[in-house]
């Protein structure tokens, strides 16, 4: 189930603070919960993704992404997930969500959230994502125009580069999969 309660608190904790730069990192403190854990008592690997998307959303209202996906009439989609996993975490541990942009090109953002305890990383979540509008996908371009953003992505991460190529290699392949099938 998705944790609405700590969406709601995430988006409560975003009233009075000032918009942040599309580069600047966020972050949200959260504890563990009897209903994040799987059998072997530690948070459950999909519930990690569940919580990146309170962080993302968190992001979203404090670089002003939401009012422009608004004037766009358009919602975040996930196109990709990755996650590494380091450390446990464990019932009633406090921990952080730290969120960023890493860069776009000219379809996906590539965003990260680390997952941090006691300055320690103990996993992360990395997205490669779009806004969906009525007509289909919105250019990261029209986005970064109504934040005011005018200069190019930094250079992603070579892991991330190696990631997207794998991503689009996938794609590529299940689409030949899809075609064959309708021959």
């Amino acid at each position: 189930m998705f944790p609405w309660i700590r969406l709601v608190r995430a988006g409560l904790t975003c009233i009075g603070k000032p918009h942040i730069d599309v580069l600047d990192t966020t972050c949200i403190r959260m504890h563990v919960w009897p209903n994040d854990l799987d059998l072997n008592l530690h948070v459950n690997n999909g519930r990690y993704l569940a919580l990146a998307d309170i962080a993302r959303m968190h992001w979203f209202v404090r670089s002003g992404a939401v009012r422009v996906a608004r004037r766009e009439r358009a919602v975040p989609i996930v196109g990709d997930a990755m996650a590494k996993f380091r450390r446990d975490l464990k019932l009633f541990q406090k921990f952080e969500i730290h969120t960023r942009m890493l860069g776009w090109d000219a379809r996906w953002g590539f965003m990260e959230h680390r997952f941090v305890r006691a300055g320690r990383v103990l996993g992360v979540v990395a997205v490669r994502g779009l806004f969906k509008g009525p007509q289909g996908p919105v250019e990261p371009q029209v986005f970064l125009d109504g934040l005011g953003v005018h200069h190019d992505s930094p250079p992603l991460p070579a892991w991330a580069l190696e990631w997207n190529r794998g991503c689009e290699a996938l794609t590529a392949q299940l689409r030949g999969e899809e075609a064959e099938r309708r021959k």
